[in-house]
C-alpha cells in the first residue's frame, strides 16, 4: 500500500475567492493525473491570508462557503481523491437570546463532490502579526480521515505548535499528520519552523507532512518551502522556497509503520533568503494591486541603489525608473555613480534639479526666516521638494513611488515627513542599516535572476553614507556609527531589551539613552509611513504597536 499526496504550495490573493477555488481545481486535477490521491492546500487558502477585517463581513465568509463548494462540485468526478481545503467558515448561533456571530479558521476535507469533514483550528494565535482571536473561536473537535488506507491527522499551522492537538489525533487514530500553514517569513523563521515540527512528530512518533502558503501580502511575505518530517523528525523533504510549487511526498506502509519519501531542495544562506523575500514582496505588491510599474529618486547612496537592485529583479527593467534630483549639495560622485548604476540595470533614468524650487523656497521664506541660521529646515525643504516631483510622476504615469528608508532611520526619525517618506511601498523598512550593506555586497557576488552583472557600484557600497543636504555632510554626524546604532536597535526595538540591560552589556549609557529617546519621539512619524516588507521577527507595522502620546522610557 502507499499513498501520493501533493503539496499545493501556491500564491493567493486576498478575497478573490473564485480565483483562489480555480488555482486549488486547476492544481488537483494535475496532482491526480501525476498519481495524487491526496492533496493539501495551505491555511485559509479559499480567501488567502490574512483577510483582516474582512472575516467580520458576513458576505465575505458567504462567498467563502460558495468556493468551497465550487471546489468539491468541480472535482467531483475523480475518484478517490481527497482535498485539504482552508476556508473561514461560521455564523450566528443564539445563546441566552442574543445573537453571536461566531467564526472559524477551518479546512474541509472534500471528496467525490461531498465535505466530509470540517475541521477548526483550536490553537488561535495573538502575537506579533497575528490577531485571530479578533476573529475567530477556537474550535474544540479532532480531525482523522481514511486515504488509500492511510488515517491522517489534520492540523492548522499554530496547533501544531502545542503538544495537544497532535495528541488528540493521534488518540483518534491517526498515523500521519498533515499541517496547512500561512505562517510568516522572518530571517530563521525556515529552520524555527522545521525544528519545531521536529520535536511535534518526536512526540507522538508520527510522521508529518507540512503544507505551507508562499506570496506576498500587504507587509507579509509568505516563503513555501514546504516539508516532510519522517517520525523521529527528520528532514525528509522539502519544496523549493520563494515559488510556487505542486510538492509530492510519497508515503508507504512498511514493517514497523509509514515510511515517507519526497525530494529536499538544499537549504538556502539568509541573504538568499532575504534576498527573494524582498523581491516576492515587491512583486506581489506591485501585481495583485495593478499598478503598471515603479519609481524611485535614485541618489547614489546605498539605500536607494539597493531598492533599484530589488525593483528590477522582482518587475524587469521596463517596469523600473529611477530619477535623480540633485541639490546644491549633491557631490558629483553621487551623479556620476546614479547614472553608472542605472546603465548597470537598463532602466530609464532622468535628472531633474531641484535647485530652482529650492531657491524659490528660500526666497519666499526670507522674511520669515530672517536672522535665522539655517538648519533642518532648509535640509527637509529638499526631501520635500524631491517628493513632489516623484509623486507628480507617480500621478502622471500610474507608477507607484518606492521609498528607500531602511529601518535604522525609521527607528531614529532619521527620515523627513512628505520628503523620503513620501511613496507608497517602503521596500526596504525593515532592514538596518548593517543589513543593508551586508545585502549588497551579497547581490553583487551573487545573481539570482539571470542579470549578468553586479548591479551595485562599488563606491556607493564603500563611501560613507550622507543624506547630502548640506555641506560635507555624512550620517554619522547626526547619528552612533551605525554598527552600535544597529546592535542597540535589535536589543531594544526587536528584542524588548531594557536601556539598563543594555548598558549592562557594554554600551555608552548616553547613546543607549538617546537612541531609546529617538525611537520614542518619533512614533507619529512612522504612523505616516507607507507600509513595506517585514522580514525580521519584529518590524514597525502589526509587530510594533507603541502609543504616540507617552513618556514612558526604560
Amino acid at each position: 500500500m502507499a499513498l501520493k499526496l501533493c503539496i499545493a504550495q501556491l500564491n493567493f490573493v486576498v478575497g478573490d475567492t473564485a480565483g483562489n477555488a480555480q488555482k486549488i481545481i486547476a492544481a488537483a486535477r494535475t496532482a491526480y493525473a501525476q498519481g495524487a490521491r491526496l492533496l493539501l492546500t495551505p491555511e485559509l487558502s479559499i480567501c488567502g491570508y490574512a483577510a483582516e477585517d474582512l472575516f467580520l463581513r458576513p458576505a465575505f465568509i458567504a462567498a467563502c462557503d460558495d468556493a468551497v463548494k465550487t471546489v468539491a462540485r468541480e472535482l467531483a468526478g475523480l475518484k478517490g481523491l481527497h482535498v485539504v481545503v482552508g476556508h473561514p467558515t461560521g455564523g450566528d448561533i443564539r445563546s441566552k437570546s442574543v445573537a453571536v456571530q461566531r467564526r472559524f479558521n477551518a479546512a474541509s476535507v472534500l471528496s467525490e463532490g461531498r465535505v466530509l469533514e470540517t475541521y477548526a483550528k483550536r490553537e488561535l494565535p495573538n502575537y506579533q502579526v497575528f490577531d485571530e482571536r479578533r476573529y475567530f473561536t477556537p474550535g474544540q473537535g479532532t480531525c482523522v480521515f481514511q486515504v488509500s488506507g492511510v488515517n491522517v491527522g489534520l492540523l492548522i499551522c499554530e496547533d501544531a505548535w502545542f503538544a495537544e492537538p497532535a495528541l488528540l489525533a493521534k488518540e483518534s487514530g491517526a498515523e500521519l499528520l498533515a499541517v496547512i500553514n500561512a505562517s510568516p517569513f522572518h530571517i530563521g523563521k525556515g529552520g524555527e519552523r522545521v525544528a519545531r515540527m521536529a520535536e511535534r512528530a518526536r512526540a507522538v512518533n508520527l510522521p508529518l507532512v507540512y503544507a505551507h502558503l508562499v506570496g506576498g501580502q500587504d507587509e507579509v511575505v509568505f516563503d513555501g518551502a514546504s516539508f516532510a518530517l519522517d517520525a523521529a523528525g527528520t528532514l525528509v523533504g522539502r519544496a523549493p522556497g520563494f515559488q510556487e510549487d505542486l510538492f509530492a511526498v510519497r508515503v508507504a506502509r512498511e514493517e514497523g509503520g509509514l515510511k515517507i519519501t519526497a525530494v529536499i531542495t538544499n537549504e538556502r544562506s539568509p541573504e538568499a533568503d532575504l534576498w527573494d523575500a524582498l523581491v516576492l514582496g515587491v512583486r506581489d505588491y506591485i501585481g495583485k494591486n495593478g499598478f503598471p510599474g515603479v519609481l524611485l529618486g535614485l541618489s547614489g547612496g546605498i539605500d536607494s541603489a539597493l531598492v533599484l537592485a530589488v525593483a528590477v529583479d522582482a518587475l524587469g527593467r521596463d517596469k523600473v525608473r529611477a530619477v535623480m534630483m540633485p541639490s546644491p549639495y549633491t557631490a558629483d560622485i553621487s551623479s556620476i555613480d546614479a547614472r553608472d548604476m542605472a546603465a548597470r540595470l537598463g532602466v530609464r533614468y532622468d535628472e531633474i534639479s531641484i535647485v530652482p524650487q529650492f531657491d524659490a523656497f528660500r526666497a519666499s521664506l526670507a522674511n520669515e526666516f530672517k536672522g535665522l541660521a539655517e538648519d533642518t529646515t532648509e535640509e527637509n525643504i529638499q526631501a520635500r521638494i524631491r517628493g513632489v516631483f516623484l509623486m507628480a510622476l507617480s500621478n502622471k504615469f500610474g507608477s507607484i513611488v518606492l521609498t528607500t528608508g531602511n529601518k535604522s532611520e525609521m527607528a531614529t526619525g532619521y527620515c523627513t515627513l512628505y520628503g523620503d517618506m513620501a511613496g507608497g511601498f517602503a521596500v526596504i523598512k525593515d532592514l538596518l542599516k548593517t543589513s543593508v550593506f551586508r545585502l549588497a555586497r551579497w547581490r553583487n557576488i551573487h545573481d539570482p535572476y539571470g542579470a549578468g552583472i553586479s548591479p551595485i557600484p562599488d563606491r556607493i557600497i564603500s563611501r560613507p553614507p550622507s543624506a547630502e543636504l548640506r555641506a560635507g555632510q555624512v550620517d554619522q554626524d547626526s547619528l552612533p556609527p551605525y554598527d552600535v546604532l544597529d546592535a542597540i536597535l535589535e536589543r531594544y526595538m526587536e528584542n524588548d531589551q531594557g536601556i539598563e540591560e543594555i548598558i549592562a552589556a557594554g554600551f555608552d549609557r548616553a547613546v543607549v539613552e538617546r537612541v531609546a529617546r529617538l525611537i520614542r519621539i518619533n512614533e507619529y512619524k512612522r504612523r505616516q509611513a507607507p507600509v513595506g516588507i517585514r522580514v525580521t521577527h519584529r518590524s514597525f507595522g502589526k509587530d510594533w504597536r507603541y502609543p504616540i502620546t507617552g513618556k514612558f522610557l526604560a
